[in-house]
């Protein structure tokens, strides 16, 4: 990111906010309320007539314009199914806008809660909609948005750190040769599979972007949207033991095969998809490091005991990897 943009986008102020809404005839009562996004910059912005809205404002030269017109374009798609997202709202015949060096899209307000998980039906539910989604998404591919896979979220994380000396030097040697041990696990687990299928998918599904209402789940911030499996929209909704996740993806697929069938090939996946997710999580970080937000939100990341406790997660992933599927194939 060149330093005027990242200047300018990590020094976004409530006027600039309120004057880019405004360009696009949203008048906004001076109530802003900044959310919780470190990717992008986010704000609940009250209006001077109707409800509030969600202005999200992008990050430079992380997504291409065609790249975040697919997103706004495939959840426009998913909502005109009927399916509970929430699209870009269109103003004046557009759903992605530019004031100043800024790029931004607004959205209506979706209030919601936390799922609980645990809670009986919640994971059918969420299944039965997820299933929806990836149905969908798998009418066609993404052109402007990369894949989910052991290359980009593996190799160019790996490689990333290591060419700018992220990992603390003495722990250097150690990081380099786990992270490539588990980079072989990776392989090993997406060979097992075979040639599973790549679809359009969320990307980021956590409990964090689903909001509950008393109407059921809605699917927030399509942001990380992207082509790979459609496990990667499963596997982060499963946590504890070995046979509690197991129980919980006996529930999300219940509701999943009611409209879409599951290839159980793709749960080898399982731990490699979670080994690529954290060696891209460290490198996400680094990246953006010199984003105030992210050493205020991080302090933790360039101390040695986190590449310590990166390690022994490393250490114990490769091992995962090597275990039978979670679920009999």
């Amino acid at each position: 990111m060149s330093s005027s943009l990242s200047h300018s986008f990590y020094e976004l102020s409530p006027d600039a906010v309120l004057d880019a809404l405004d360009a696009v005839g949203l008048r906004g009562d001076g109530r802003l309320l900044a959310l919780n996004s470190y990717e992008n910059r986010v704000y609940q912005v009250g209006m001077e007539d109707g409800a509030p809205v969600v202005a999200k404002f992008y990050r430079p030269q992380r997504w291409s314009d065609a790249a975040i017109l697919e997103e706004h374009a495939f959840v426009a798609e998913l909502h005109a199914a009927e399916i509970p997202v929430v699209p870009a709202l269109v103003l004046d015949g557009a759903t992605l806008h530019s004031h100043q060096s800024y790029r931004f899209a607004v959205f209506p307000r979706q209030g919601g809660r936390a799922p609980e998980l645990d809670a009986p039906g919640t994971l059918e539910w969420l299944g039965r909609f997820m299933g929806r989604i990836h149905a969908l998404g798998a009418l066609h591919p993404f052109v402007a948005r990369p894949l989910l896979d052991r290359h980009t979220f593996g190799e160019q994380s790996r490689d990333w750190l290591l060419e700018h000396e992220i990992v603390p030097q003495d722990l250097r040697a150690s990081w380099s040769a786990i992270s490539r041990l588990a980079l072989d696990g990776v392989r090993r687990c997406y060979d097992r599979a075979g040639d599973v299928r790549m679809i359009r998918l969320h990307g980021d599904c956590h409990v964090g972007n689903v909001l509950w209402t008393d109407a059921g789940p809605h699917f927030v911030d399509f942001d990380d949207s992207r082509m790979g499996p459609a496990l990667q929209d499963l596997w982060m909704l499963l946590s504890g033991e070995r046979a509690e996740m197991r129980s919980q993806l006996a529930d999300l697929l219940a509701g999943y095969e009611d409209f879409r069938e599951f290839d159980q090939r793709e749960l080898y996946l399982l731990e490699a998809l979670r080994t690529l997710r954290l060696l891209h999580y460290s490198a996400w970080i680094a990246m953006r490091w010199d984003d105030p937000a992210f050493r205020q939100a991080f302090p933790w990341f360039s101390a040695v005991r986190y590449w310590q406790d990166r390690i022994l997660e490393l250490h114990e992933q490769v091992a995962l990897m090597d275990e039978e599927p979670l679920w009999p194939i």
